[in-house]
């Protein structure tokens, strides 16, 4: 008869972890750990704008495919990525947005390293997700603003950027 501990469970006789049980129980055991995922690459201008996109794109209340769908094909013609390659760098991006700190972090990147036009094709990209999904949020704006701001842009640039964007 097993001995039972004071509130009447019995106690689980667990294999050694030398012995053969215990190994198999350590592999399967193993099995459902999670692995530690790679680490993210260290965020440059396109992937700060790739975690901005995917930023705009949680924002609002729209169904997440066809924003994906919009999301790859800006990163492939702004990165000059195949169809494979800008999914990978959204899904990329996606991490990247999820640990994001904050969006001025993000816009301090690109604000610094590229060029004021090439930072009013990145806002005219956010705009282009955003209107993807029909008529922008308050949510949305909200963040579209947030990202303006910090990318040191007029409201006479969104906007500019904005009536470019919505011919698509």
């Amino acid at each position: 008869m097993r001995r039972r501990h004071a509130i009447g469970v019995k106690r689980l006789a667990l294999p050694s972890k030398g012995s053969k049980r215990g190994i198999m129980l350590s592999r399967i055991l193993n099995l459902f750990k999670g692995h530690p995922s790679d680490p993210l690459p260290e965020p440059d201008a396109r992937l700060a704008l790739g975690a901005f996109m995917v930023r705009v794109a949680k924002s609002g209340d729209a169904d997440e495919s066809p924003l994906n769908t919009r999301i790859d094909a800006l990163l492939a013609r702004l990165c000059g990525l195949g169809p494979v390659d800008a999914a990978k760098m959204r899904a990329t991006c996606e991490k990247i947005e999820a640990e994001a700190p904050s969006t001025r972090k993000f816009a301090l990147l690109i604000r610094e390293t590229v060029s004021f036009e090439a930072r009013i094709e990145a806002l005219e990209a956010l705009w282009q997700v955003m209107l993807a999904d029909g008529k922008p949020s308050a949510p949305e704006l909200a963040v579209i603003t947030q990202i303006r701001e910090a990318l040191g842009l007029s409201k006479a640039d969104c906007e500019a950027a904005q009536q470019r964007a919505a011919p698509l």
